[in-house]
């Protein structure tokens, strides 16, 4: 029977997304079919969204291709216009297996499905668990509020559930997603934070080796998740930050919530509760308005938060936000800022992962010869291990981006 091929792009909500379409169409007894998951983070992802579209028909010429996720969620006439694509499903829709039903084939013979329950990840060695959905804010470059609508969070006990079924399937280490993760909770009845979903959930689930966190709001990190920084080894010493930018007058036209000193404020105090910890953030290069001095000042957060993975996106004007309607940096110049916020990256990374030579890390095993030490950093080895198992090494040397590693017997 000809399969049903998914196609994810973005970030590890869309991920975990991915398995629950995957779930919801084989339900529906879907069949020769190549579903598209976008992303409308910025124009390129919509850019590689077409083309994926355009080499799935060329490649499966009697699939039925449909298309969902963000971009199709925010003009789905765009996708619909495109001669490729036989249906496009919104985001609320994706995740029903009556939306994949062929026409004329009454709900009634469907059987129920669990929105959040997912027994695995093709190809993944790590799970994705989401906990939260949608954002409150209105950060000004940002479209994604308007794809996935308000915060909203996934009950406790759910997520528990969720959690044993992985870990039952084999995975050991769990990440924990959302749109705006720190505001978990805030909608459930004694608006319970972040950290006591953590808290509750490492309780819950002992057989859980490895929780890791995916990106963070440096404004709303709470008290409780600070002191399981500290004190719960289970949860990996690896944050990601969405700091965004450097320069106080640019955060404020970003709409966000947070300093430059508070940002600095919050690696910091990672850095001194839990020494080992990696920190990671999002940064924007070529807002409007952007000066080079301003810049500069993202350039510098590089090193004053100690970060060690910096993900850089080129300034991408979303129509339909406000930053769209300012003024724009020439192109070109969004580039070269871009290009060089990577490099300080870079620096950064290969200055971290050298740090790092003569200790000793527990490796998430992803493939033969290649794994994720607990500090997220990526590992090469010679030995060879079974995708998901867990091998302690010594790091003995680094290079490329990564760290070369040695099991201990």
């Amino acid at each position: 029977m000809p399969e049903t091929e998914i196609i994810t792009f973005g970030c590890r909500l869309n991920a975990f997304e991915s398995e629950v379409i995957r779930r919801a169409a084989a339900t529906a007894g879907l069949t020769e079919t190549v579903i598209v998951n976008t992303c409308a983070v910025t124009a390129e992802a919509e850019r590689q969204a077409r083309q994926a579209i355009r080499r799935a028909r060329r490649r499966r010429p009697g699939a039925t291709i449909i298309v969902t996720g963000c971009a199709a969620e925010i003009a789905p006439e765009r996708y619909a216009a495109l001669p490729e694509v036989d249906r496009v499903l919104g985001n609320q829709a994706k995740l029903r297996a009556q939306s994949y039903l062929p026409d004329g084939v009454p709900e009634a013979e469907l059987m129920e499905t669990a929105e959040h329950l997912v027994d695995g990840f093709e190809g993944k060695s790590r799970a994705f668990l989401q906990v939260q959905q949608g954002c409150d804010h209105r950060c000004t470059f940002c479209i994604i509020p308007y794809a996935r609508g308000p915060s909203r969070s996934v009950p406790m006990g759910l997520v528990a559930d969720q959690a044993r079924r992985l870990v039952a399937s084999g995975y050991r280490e769990i990440v924990l997603t959302g749109v705006d993760l720190t505001a978990y909770g805030g909608d459930l009845p004694g608006a319970p934070s972040l950290g006591q979903l953590v808290r509750r959930l490492l309780g819950a689930v002992p057989e859980l080796e490895r929780l890791r966190l995916s990106s963070l709001d440096p404004a709303e990190i709470d008290a409780e998740l600070w002191r399981l920084l500290a004190e719960e080894r289970r949860l990996m010493p690896h944050l990601h930050l969405s700091l965004q930018a450097g320069d106080d007058l640019i955060l404020k036209r970003m709409k966000r919530r947070h300093s430059r000193a508070q940002a600095i404020a919050v690696a910091r105090r990672a850095h001194m509760l839990r020494p080992e910890v990696a920190l990671g953030a999002d940064l924007i290069a070529g807002f409007p308005t952007e000066t080079e001095e301003m810049f500069r000042r993202s350039l510098d957060l590089v090193a004053e938060c100690g970060l060690a993975f910096v993900h850089v996106f080129p300034y991408s004007a979303r129509p339909g936000t406000p930053a769209a309607r300012m003024p724009r940096l020439p192109d070109p110049l969004v580039k070269e800022r871009a290009a060089r916020l990577r490099s300080a990256g870079q620096a950064a990374l290969a200055a971290e992962l050298a740090s790092r030579v003569g200790s000793e890390t527990d490796v998430l095993i992803e493939a033969d010869g290649r794994g994720r030490a607990e500090f997220y950093a990526a590992v090469r080895f010679a030995a060879s291990g079974a995708a998901g198992s867990i091998r302690r090494m010594r790091l003995v040397d680094s290079s490329g981006g990564s760290l070369v590693g040695v099991p201990i017997a």
